[in-house]
């Protein structure tokens, strides 16, 4: 390791990162050398410093990209300022349709967030067109996560831990859902089809080389995340995970950052079991989480119900959460879905930070302002002051100072007459 660096990240950065956290240079150093906290950074993109896991706030990631029914790249870029606007920590293109190339070179060149990506999504869907998915070899998906890093990706999800063990319980479970990762599902039906073990596991000092000469965090994917509350933390999802611990301490022992990502859906009794079997299993590993969503019932919800889960699973340890937008499980989103989805999990996220001892400054402010009837200074604190001053200007009322909820018998201006003499 060199002197300048930690795991590839340089020192600076991780100054950088302890200012902003507020947390001690040393314990942020202790915590990435014990592989407690990523900060990803591929030094061809050079993003922002973004820390990741124990004892940092609790972080946002937005997912963008096109499909085979939507390609327009203006409307990606607009999604990405959208997210930036309104407080995301980091960006995933998981592009599939038009020139995948552009598409993710143009977003690495429009950002300083730090960008991740999911490398077999292109390298499946190519081979598909020609062919089929299981039709992909080894060269294909090691090429894929090399020109992936090459290109200034700074963290990609890798679908390690889908053994042909984890395929066999897969066939034996009763799942309703099967395999609802994308990534996932090529590896599963490639493992099937051809009767071999996952490249990625099975050649992984190889990928932690690659990882390590790019510098790439490992995102370990968890492709048999569970698609409903009633597939939640069952045999294959354990199993998964506990193939995904093993592979933590071989990055560890590379000097490789990585997270492990974990479900899904979950039901709320649930949330926090997984929260801490995957920092049980992972050796306090960070923590990457998709919602978790908490009810099957809400599509066009479901930021919603992605919020209560994830607010749920970061007040217990969860360091990262994926949002997910209204459109989730019926379209590709829109920017407004994207703003939408990425205020939900701010929200969560900042939940669980007030719940676990940090940013209550900021509530404090507010509600400092509401007393005042400060409304400016309100707005200043709001997620989405936009929204806010809209939702105010629709009510109108005589009293200026006040809104038109209460109107004329504002509780706040008659305590601070008679208790207060303001």
């Amino acid at each position: 390791m060199s002197q300048m660096s930690v795991a590839g990240v340089p020192l600076d950065l991780l100054r950088e990162v302890s200012k902003i956290e507020g947390v001690d240079e040393d314990v942020l150093r202790r915590r990435m050398k014990a592989g407690r906290v990523v900060i990803p950074y591929n030094p061809i993109h050079s993003p922002r410093p973004c820390g990741i896991g124990e004892g940092l706030s609790v972080k946002v990631n937005v997912n963008v990209g096109t499909s085979r029914d939507h390609i327009d790249l203006e409307e990606e870029l607009k999604k990405v300022e959208i997210a930036q606007r309104y407080g995301a920590d980091a960006i995933m293109d998981l592009s599939t349709g038009g020139h995948i190339d552009t598409i993710r070179r143009r977003i690495i060149n429009e950002t300083n967030m730090p960008v991740g990506t999911v490398p077999i999504y292109q390298i499946g869907l190519t081979m598909a067109r020609k062919s089929a998915v299981v039709d992909m070899d080894e060269d294909d998906m090691f090429n894929g996560f090399v020109q992936h890093a090459k290109d200034g990706v700074d963290f990609m999800t890798v679908h390690c831990g889908i053994t042909k063990e984890v395929v066999d319980r897969i066939k034996r479970s009763p799942r309703i859902t099967d395999v609802v990762s994308r990534g996932g599902s090529f590896l599963v039906a490639w493992i099937l089809h051809n009767g071999r073990e996952n490249p990625y596991y099975e050649n992984f000092d190889y990928l932690l080389e690659l990882a390590k000469e790019h510098g790439v965090t490992l995102s370990l994917g968890d492709g048999m995340r569970p698609g409903c509350i009633h597939d939640a933390t069952d045999g294959a999802q354990v199993q998964e995970l506990i193939v995904l611990g093993e592979l933590v301490h071989r990055c560890r022992d590379a000097d490789v950052q990585c997270m492990v990502e974990g479900p899904g859906h979950v039901p709320l009794n649930q949330v926090e079991a997984n929260v801490r079997l995957e920092k049980s299993i992972c050796g306090g590993a960070p923590f990457y989480v998709l919602g978790p969503l908490v009810t099957d019932i809400a599509p066009g919800y479901d930021h919603i119900t992605s919020a209560i889960g994830g607010a749920v699973a970061a007040y217990h340890g969860a360091d990262f959460l994926c949002y997910v937008t209204p459109a989730e499980h019926l379209s590709l989103p829109t920017p407004q879905d994207v703003k939408e989805g990425v205020i939900a999990s701010k929200i969560a996220a900042h939940a669980a930070d007030v719940a676990r001892g940090r940013g209550a400054e900021r509530d404090l402010r507010m509600s400092e302002a509401r007393r005042k009837l400060d409304w400016e200074a309100m707005y200043r604190e709001a997620i989405d002051p936009d929204k806010a001053r809209e939702y105010r200007a629709r009510g109108i009322t005589d009293e200026s100072d006040g809104c038109s909820m209460c109107g004329d018998v504002c509780a706040i201006k008659l305590v601070q007459k008679y208790l207060r003499n303001e």
